[in-house]
């Protein structure tokens, strides 16, 4: 069985799938890549706004109006201390 992902997990895969798209990305992507359930994902993306980690952005297509987040410098922050924080733990073997 696999091991449950935790907020700090989950948030970090949101984020570095965002940044992997030039830093922008449609919904559906971040629900397929991120492996969340459709209300699942849109809380993580509400908190994520709320913090300033990402910024919705409306795209026009065709005649609608279409969602994108982008990362923020404080999501490009977030990534980089989440990254020196697990070479941390897995130096001391605590991954």
């Amino acid at each position: 069985m696999a091991k449950k992902r935790s907020k700090l997990e989950i948030v970090h895969t949101i984020l570095e799938n965002i940044r992997a798209r030039n830093g922008k990305i449609k919904p559906t992507h971040i629900l397929y890549k991120s492996n969340l359930s459709y209300q699942m994902m849109e809380t993580y993306l509400e908190e994520l706004k709320q913090k300033g980690l990402i910024a919705e952005l409306s795209v026009k297509r065709g005649k609608t109006n279409a969602k994108t987040y982008a990362i923020t410098d404080k999501g490009l922050d977030y990534l980089d201390k989440y990254r020196l924080i697990t070479e941390f733990a897995e130096t001391f073997g605590l991954e």
